[in-house]
């Protein structure tokens, strides 16, 4: 089996590097300008930088690439694609304009529709999480490497569960799901940082009744499923799937 390790390296250096850009801007921009996309969805100069140095590192691959700041690519010319990588250069951009630190840059290789590599950086915490081919996890803060291990699966009718939700995306059925829970435990994030609370043993259940898009989920899915934890689909109750024609997510939830 091909093992994807010079990927990897490559992966892991863009979403840095990116971290540095972003936080060029963050660091020396008192009020973060911003222009709406269609989707009414922020986008600021850092997105563009972040995006500008992902794909300088990603096309030595020779690897098609899926990037949220990318013109978009017709299904029609993806749609058999075996591989390709799938990037959201600062997901949380929200949080990132609030200036409350909860934004992450995700770079995935999915493979047959499924995540196998997951690369997410969050820089304001110089902190690094990433997966390899063998499902071995990895959590990097400044020069200092733990592995991460899997953990044991929790029951919805256990008290006190640690709930993790969207800080800026909370939702009615959200609160609905939290509100059948005994006595839960809610903690408010940003980003995919909410998917690595769960794969760093920091919370046990994301519920996700809300938008997302492939690229928000492939690269924390990626650690997730390399832990054995599993990303739900609401609507099948199968895992969610990549490279749809119509690349936003369905609703979904995941549990420890």
């Amino acid at each position: 089996m091909y093992k994807y390790s010079e990927e990897l390296e490559i992966a892991i250096s863009a979403a840095i590097e990116a971290g540095d850009e972003i936080m060029d801007v963050y660091n020396n921009t008192e009020d973060i300008n911003y222009e709406k996309k269609s989707d009414d969805s922020p986008l600021t100069i850092a997105d563009k930088r972040s995006h500008n140095k992902i794909i300088s590192f990603l096309e030595k691959t020779g690897i098609n690439i899926i990037s949220e700041e990318s013109k978009s690519v017709r299904y029609e010319d993806r749609r058999d694609w075996e591989e390709y990588w799938l990037v959201d250069p600062l997901d949380g951009t929200k949080e990132f304009i609030k200036k409350n630190g909860e934004f992450t840059v995700n770079i995935a290789l999915i493979k047959n529709n499924k995540p196998l590599l997951g690369i997410v950086y969050c820089p304001t915490h110089e902190t690094l999480y990433y997966n390899d081919h063998e499902k071995n996890v990895f959590k990097k803060v400044g020069d200092d490497i733990t592995t991460l291990n899997k953990r044991k699966s929790v029951n919805e009718s256990t008290e006190g569960l640690r709930v993790v939700v969207s800080r800026s995306h909370m939702s009615e059925e959200t609160s609905d799901y939290v509100n059948k829970l005994i006595k839960p435990k809610l903690i408010s994030c940003g980003s995919s940082l909410k998917f690595l609370y769960i794969a760093d043993n920091r919370a046990d259940i994301y519920p996700r009744f809300g938008p997302t898009m492939e690229w928000d989920t492939g690269a924390a899915h990626s650690i997730l499923n390399a832990l054995d934890i599993q990303v739900i689909n609401l609507d099948t109750g199968r895992e969610l799937s990549y490279n749809k024609e119509n690349l936003l997510n369905p609703y979904f939830i995941i549990k420890a």
